[in-house]
């Protein structure tokens, strides 16, 4: 079982899924937004295929931690996902995960026009990442 997560934008919703250990996060997919229910669609057939266990959707709250207009939009599309998904929807705080993304792939020496094209994917890994970093800190603590 898998666990997959989405950095949503207006236009494109950058897509990542675990492995099966759910300890290292890669970079699955970019879904082009057509419209809001073709996207919930794509999102559904990937919560399928890879045998999703649950959907962590990327929360860009501002700096300062308060919600913003992409906030909003991506509370928006996990509320919509929720409804229409079979397993649990979270949002997760990913300030900084496009910036992370691009310093990675500029250190993994992909060039300009390859790294426009995968940034959605990696920033979707690395806000997967993040959530599966904390919560096998909690395992490992014991809560």
């Amino acid at each position: 079982m898998s666990i997959l997560a989405l950095d949503v934008g207006t236009r494109r919703i950058g897509v990542a899924v675990s492995g099966p250990s759910n300890l290292l996060a890669r970079s699955l997919t970019v879904i082009r937004v057509r419209n809001r229910q073709k996207s919930l669609e794509a999102v559904q057939r990937l919560v399928e295929q890879e045998k999703a266990t649950s959907v962590i959707v990327g929360y860009p709250l501002l700096m300062d931690g308060t919600v913003g207009a992409q906030a909003r939009h991506a509370a928006s599309f996990a509320r919509q996902l929720a409804r229409t998904l079979p397993v649990p929807v979270q949002l997760w705080d990913e300030r900084l995960s496009t910036a992370q993304a691009q310093q990675a792939l500029i250190e993994a020496g992909v060039p300009r026009q390859a790294r426009k094209a995968r940034l959605d994917a990696a920033a979707a890994a690395a806000i997967l990442q993040s959530y599966l970093d904390s919560d096998q800190t909690l395992t490992a603590a014991g809560r």
